[in-house]
């Protein structure tokens, strides 16, 4: 099993943002301990419930997890390893802002447990940083990321974005060329979304983008640029040097269960979803009621067959065939030999060792790819009465 945590505190909401985070001050110490104290009883409960499963990663995501103290950190870890049984080589990955990370925070991380970064630097370009409402600037990004690696963390992933307002392909190959001499292990390209609620979103129709051409040019010529560099593309926005993939995020798009705690995270165990309410103080009360504040989805036939093709679509990899056919009791191929003829045609897609799978063209336009092969899925399996 997979364990996410969800630190709901920024300093600063940026423009792009529609993940569910509140402000914290500087000197918050009592607010974030009463978040930690809740977190724990959540997190009491549910090991409880689910009988103290094995997890082999946990993930703390937010919001800005580095706003939380190295002890702060330790104290939730350490209450995770006594509730679950947590693998003796279990991936433990924080997400970081660089204004919030310094060596001797780093060092506090790595000791309280941490053994993988992944830097929300997002752009090495001051003026897009500015646009995307960011509180730090280039310098103070790579001064975070030296400072990990002063404080010995071997597996620092950095966060980046691409498609941004003004942003030229010349500007995206420029900053990943600049990115791969740092050399970190890891790196997410994400191409900027126009979420609805975000400032970015109400002021799209005055937003020079780049152009649906120039952008495709990004996430290709990009993409091409960083596997010279020798980092792998194993999922549609993520690359690693060879061992140095996510396993939390491959555990999700294999389809493995997770549970999240804390406000606005979300949990998929066997056959129900369940995603806890975006609001930190009715989260806090549900807790301390010991109940849940949380919406549930019975995921049926329909919804897992689709996730099983959606989520191998995200990968490198694809689909696995015989999975399709384990789940579903059809042929895949068979029910979609003319799509699939039509994507190999245009290289958009290939097959290999029994998997169907996205070229780079190819999941530039997945969402519309899937679309397409969601209509062949039945209603039941095969052989269902």
């Amino acid at each position: 099993m997979l364990l996410y945590i969800h630190v709901p505190f920024c300093r600063r909401k940026c423009r792009y943002c529609a993940f569910y985070s509140e402000p914290a001050a500087r000197d918050d110490t009592a607010r974030l301990a009463l978040w930690a104290d809740a977190l724990c009883g959540e997190m009491r409960r549910e090991a409880e419930e689910a009988g103290h499963p094995a997890v082999s990663t946990v993930f703390f995501g937010g919001g800005t997890p580095s706003l939380l103290s190295p002890a702060l950190m330790g104290r939730v870890i350490d209450t995770a390893a006594s509730l679950f049984s947590l693998d003796a080589d279990a991936e433990i990955s924080m997400e970081a802002n660089p204004e919030s990370m310094n060596e001797e925070k780093a060092r506090g991380f790595l000791a309280a447990g941490v053994n993988r970064v992944s830097l929300g630097v997002q752009a090495l370009d001051d003026a897009l940083l500015a646009v995307l409402g960011r509180v730090h600037d280039k310098k103070t990004a790579v001064d975070a990321f030296s400072a990990l690696r002063r404080a010995g963390c071997g597996n620092v992933g950095l966060d980046l974005m691409w498609g941004l307002p003004g942003q030229s392909a010349e500007n995206w190959k420029a900053q990943l060329a600049e990115v791969c001499a740092l050399s970190p292990e890891h790196l997410s390209c994400y191409g900027l979304m126009l979420e609805e609620g975000t400032p970015l979103f109400r002021e799209r129709g005055s937003l020079a983008l780049p152009t649906e051409e120039e952008g495709a040019r990004m996430y290709e010529e990009g993409g091409a640029l960083l596997e010279a560099a020798g980092y792998a593309q194993y999922e549609i926005s993520n690359y690693a040097k060879p061992g140095f993939a996510c396993r939390h995020n491959t555990g999700y798009w294999t389809g493995e269960d997770y549970l999240g705690l804390g406000p606005s995270a979300v949990s998929c165990m066997g056959n129900e979803r369940r995603s806890n309410t975006a609001n930190l103080d009715r989260w806090l009360a549900a807790v301390q009621r010991r109940k849940r504040a949380a919406e549930v989805e019975k995921l049926g036939f329909t919804e897992k067959a689709e996730e099983l093709v959606m989520l191998g679509l995200r990968t490198a990899r694809g689909l696995d065939m015989e999975a399709y056919r384990a789940l579903t009791g059809r042929d895949f191929a068979r029910d979609n030999a003319a799509f699939m003829e039509e994507l190999f045609r245009r290289s958009l897609a290939g097959m290999k060792d029994g998997r169907f799978f996205l070229t780079r063209r190819g999941m530039l336009v997945s969402s519309a790819v899937m679309e397409r092969l969601f209509e062949n899925i039945p209603e039941t399996p095969e052989g269902a009465a």
